[in-house]
């Protein structure tokens, strides 16, 4: 009974692998990476200046305020985001119209946290778009992008737990590796893999569908508020404690002076700990102010005071924590999306979003492995064989390719190209696309190997041509200590090192194979030749 079960869970954990695995291996890849989203953002700008020393608080926020009244006096609220420690150098402001041309008076700039002028970088889509890739993927519609990364989540968990059922043997496992075994080699790698990072493969997977289970669970939702916008809206003023927001008098009345109300917060959470700043109304007689904490842990949602906007006099705070469901939502999203992370923590991050990569790539070339193993008494590759053969190469090599590529393409095109942003997009699609069809024209090891030089090339040379293009080159951010943009250019270095040990090995065996059949064939021949007695 139990044997049956278990092969009953062997059976699902494959297929639940596959079918979407390589889905799944281009939402870890690119969440992956966002976690160093705002270190790509600086690397993808190199007109930022070097960080400076820190700024205090309310000069920047003051300054940012005196840039919003000069580019948006009449929006409806402003937003000013203070530098994080994750190598962001610039204010971010944005603002916010009303009325019918609500979008059309939407905007953002970011800001010189020194001076207050604004930055003038070239238009890039950054870390932020591999980070959005992630949940959103890319040309499709949001809705669908959402629906297909929930069904691809809810396959990885199923496979995770099934994985559980099957090998039970979690410490064996993890110490298990037999190399040079072929099928034995590749199942060995896929367990170690998924060992050494379980708890984090189970707690991304599920905080995954935790972010959108409003989208995936909207009969329930509808169930007790209605259908509509409005019943909707019903639904997140609740869930997020919203209040009624006073109405816009139209009066004109000045801002109250920002230092006391920053001064109150500080003293509330220690000094450094604002994180952001919201301005509803400005320059209203309903004015209001809202003032963030950073966040120093896991709980997603931080503190927030509400302050007078023309008399300064605090009206409420919001706790961190306002209901236990929703604190544990929010815990849960925020170990998902790791901004209160440090760097050694972020690394940590890092290290096992990568390993669950692995673990997809060594689970969709096990079965291949197995299979080709299986044809050894069987007789010619199905239909089905060759194409994941195919799809596994232009997949686990090619996306990293065409994730450099995005990279290279940030370099390359001129910085006044109109829809610059967008065609470092399509050059990471193009060139996935190209990796996707060079498989089909060349033997299964050859593509292989060829792909694993080319990633090579691609990364390795990277800081070359950060060097030949920019003057934020690797020599030039060791010097200033600048480690965001150095710590960049030595992990694409680490990247092309990674993939020339890959591509060397693979040549190696390749080459091994060969003599070993050219040997055996040499045999067969004297074997032949000599005399009959």
């Amino acid at each position: 009974m139990k044997d049956g079960f278990r092969q009953s869970m062997a059976w699902l954990h494959t297929w639940t692998g596959l079918l979407l695995g390589w889905v799944l291996f281009f939402i870890f890849l690119t969440g992956t990476a966002g976690y160093f989203d705002t270190e790509i953002d600086r690397w993808m700008r190199p007109e930022f200046p070097p960080p400076a020393s820190q700024v205090q608080t309310v000069k920047m926020l003051e300054r940012a305020v005196e840039r919003l009244q000069a580019k948006a006096p009449n929006a409806e609220r402003w937003r000013v985001s203070l530098p994080t420690d994750h190598g962001v150098v610039g204010l971010n402001v944005s603002w916010r119209g009303s009325g019918h041309d609500a979008a059309a008076a939407n905007g953002s700039e970011q800001l010189d946290q020194n001076s207050g002028e604004p930055l003038k970088p070239r238009a890039t889509g950054g870390g932020q778009l591999l980070y959005r890739m992630h949940y959103r993927l890319h040309y499709l519609p949001t809705t669908i992008s959402y629906w297909l990364v929930g069904i691809a989540a809810m396959f990885m968990l199923v496979a995770i737990l099934t994985g559980i059922i099957v090998h039970r043997k979690f410490f064996v496992d993890f110490f298990t590796f037999r190399q040079r075994k072929g099928q034995r080699s590749w199942l060995d790698a896929h367990n170690v893999l998924a060992v050494m990072a379980l708890p984090f493969h189970v707690m991304i997977t599920y905080s995954g569908l935790i972010f959108f289970a409003y989208l995936y669970m909207a009969p329930v939702i509808a169930a007790t508020y209605g259908f509509g916008e409005n019943s909707q809206r019903l639904y997140f003023d609740e869930l997020e404690g919203r209040l009624a927001r006073p109405a816009r008098a139209n009066t004109q009345v000045p801002l109250t002076p920002l230092a006391p109300l920053i001064a109150e917060a500080e003293a509330q959470w220690g000094e450094g700990r604002v994180r952001s700043l919201e301005i509803l109304y400005p320059g209203d007689s309903q004015a209001q102010v809202s003032i963030s904490q950073t966040p120093s842990g896991p709980l997603r949602r931080t503190a927030t005071m509400v302050f007078n906007g023309v008399s300064g006099a605090l009206i409420e705070v919001k706790p961190a924590i306002r209901s236990t469901p929703k604190a544990i939502r929010d815990t849960l999203l925020g170990l998902h999306e790791g901004l209160f992370a440090g760097p050694v923590l972020r690394w940590l991050y890092f290290l096992s979003g990568s390993i669950g990569t692995a673990m997809i790539a060594t689970g969709l070339v096990l079965w291949t492995v197995k299979r080709r193993e299986k044809l050894k008494r069987t007789g010619e590759p199905s239909f089905g064989l060759l194409l994941v053969e195919r799809l596994n190469i232009g997949t686990v090599v090619g996306l990293p390719i065409a994730i450099a590529a995005y990279f290279w393409a940030n370099r390359l095109i001129p910085a006044g190209v109109e829809g610059r942003a967008a065609w470092e997009a399509h050059a990471m699609f193009i060139a996935w696309t190209g990796m996707l069809l060079h498989p089909i024209f060349r033997p299964v090891q050859r593509a292989w190997i060829e792909q694993c030089w080319l990633a090579t090339a691609v990364f390795g040379l990277l800081p070359m041509l950060n060097a030949l293009t920019t003057n934020r080159h690797l020599a030039a951010s060791l010097a200033q200590g600048d480690w965001v943009l150095a710590g960049f250019d030595l992990t694409m270095l680490a990247f092309g090192a990674a993939f020339g040990c890959t591509a060397w090995m693979l040549s190696r065996r390749a080459r091994d194979r060969v003599t070993r059949h050219e040997t055996l064939l040499s045999f067969a021949a004297c074997k032949n030749a000599e005399p009959a007695e």
